[in-house]
């Protein structure tokens, strides 16, 4: 399935104004969002580890929305009239789950000593390690996701992390 995002009202204003203080990489997936070109195909031009998460940040903001969706075989296809954001958490539980919330708080320390290092991020692990509950360890995921993307290593394997740690997180 081929996803094709265009830009909002907002993002168009985005492109205008440079009011949303976009990173200058984010600001260029912005740009390049045009209501034509595939994910895929901007992935091929834009040759970023994180495009996903970058366009998942965006369509959050509100700064793009799904335009179009085709299926395997090129067709369009009806999008999904509830189709999550690409970067969405899912739904916290309705009670505390300290199992759920220490798996998550593993996850991401583990990950971040085997990719990354220890000393680089003794900062981030600290908090992740002192967040009280899910809401909290959320707040940290992208400071996780950007240490994981700018190490080698952690680079090649990002997307896979990153869609292991949203099943706990």
């Amino acid at each position: 399935m081929g996803v094709v995002f265009a830009k909002t009202p907002k993002g168009q204003a985005e492109i205008a104004t440079k009011a949303g203080g976009l990173t200058p990489r984010q600001r260029r997936v912005l740009i390049m969002v045009d209501g034509k070109r595939s994910v895929e195909e901007l992935r091929e031009m834009l040759l970023t580890d994180d495009l996903q998460h970058t366009l998942g940040l965006l369509e959050e903001t509100g700064l793009i929305e799904v335009g179009s969706v085709t299926n395997a075989a090129g067709q369009a296809a009806e999008p999904q009239a509830q189709m999550p954001p690409i970067t969405a958490f899912g739904e916290l539980p309705g009670s505390p789950d300290p199992l759920r919330l220490q798996q998550a708080r593993n996850f991401m320390t583990n990950t971040l000593n085997a990719f990354v290092g220890a000393l680089g991020t003794s900062s981030l692990l600290d908090r992740i390690e002192q967040a009280p509950g899910h809401h909290e360890l959320r707040t940290y995921y992208d400071e996780w996701y950007h240490a994981i993307v700018m190490s080698r290593e952690g680079k090649r394997q990002a997307e896979s992390l990153r869609a292991k740690l949203l099943l706990v997180i």
